[in-house]
């Protein structure tokens, strides 16, 4: 079941709009009402089921998400994929700016403010809506990445980071937090060598593509940094154990698929 911030008996239901671009419906669910919210987010009936990933950058999340989006789907069920930063319109210009290489000086709180921007506006326009409709959402990073990074790596520390999502998202929390857990230097070199593969392939495609998918500025960050990150994202799940489950990524990506394939049936029974 969905946890949801607020007072279970100032719980209410409405309607919501219809969301832009996303995947087909899935079949009714069990109804479930999400609690007085600030009014950004607009109050629904939640049917689907939401499925977030978190780790460190380079442990494999976009690549598990897209074979249990695909397993999913193959039972019949209707998925929508998502990611933040972004997810929309605003979001992916939001996330150019925090995550370009050649962006500079931003402060930490402007960082967690910017995140958090992108998130109110996802919520409010994507993942609502689609939990309403009944579809299982599957989002790449959600707010425990802006606890671990922000929180941890940045040392604003958790308090501002969930008074924020409190505020601005309503206390929208998953059904589950798949966390893929590597160690640091792992993680941390794997992106890396991706963001070169990334920007190889761009160089061959001209200068005008050359600032398509530059987002190696948090992949410039020390082994210190990422190592604080993973302490953070540990510690959320020692906290939250109940909704955050770790999952060893060291293995290969069939045996850390099996491993989730495992944890979303016994979950979310589904």
């Amino acid at each position: 079941m969905r946890r949801v911030g607020g007072s279970c008996s100032d719980a209410k239901t409405a309607t919501t709009k219809d969301t832009k671009g996303h995947e087909e419906n899935l079949g009714p669910g069990r109804s479930q009402t999400l609690a007085d919210s600030p009014a950004i987010i607009s109050d629904v009936a939640v049917r689907g089921r939401f499925i977030t990933f978190e780790g460190l950058d380079g442990s494999g999340k976009s690549t598990q998400l897209e074979k249990l989006a695909r397993s999913l789907r193959a039972h019949g069920l209707s998925v929508a994929v998502t990611r933040e930063p972004g997810g929309t319109a605003t979001g992916e210009k939001i996330r150019e700016v925090l995550l370009h290489s050649a962006t500079a000086g931003l402060s930490p709180f402007t960082e967690m403010a910017l995140m958090f921007a992108s998130r109110a506006q996802h919520i409010h326009e994507v993942i609502l809506p689609a939990l309403a409709e009944g579809r299982i959402v599957l989002c790449d990073r959600f707010t425990d990445s802006t606890e671990a990074y922000q929180g941890g790596g940045r040392k604003l520390g958790s308090k501002a980071v969930l008074q924020l999502h409190e505020i601005l998202c309503g206390n929208l929390q998953p059904d589950l937090t798949i966390l893929l857990d590597n160690e640091a230097a792992f993680s941390v070199d794997r992106a890396r060598r991706r963001n070169r593969k990334h920007k190889g392939g761009r160089s061959e495609k001209g200068p005008e593509r050359a600032a398509e998918r530059d987002e190696n500025r948090f992949e410039q960050e020390s082994r210190a940094f990422f190592g604080r990150v993973r302490h953070a994202y540990l510690a959320i799940a020692h906290r939250e154990p109940q909704r955050v489950h770790v999952i060893n990524a060291r293995g290969t990506p069939s045996e850390t698929h099996a491993d989730i394939m495992e944890l979303v049936r016994k979950k979310l029974k589904i």
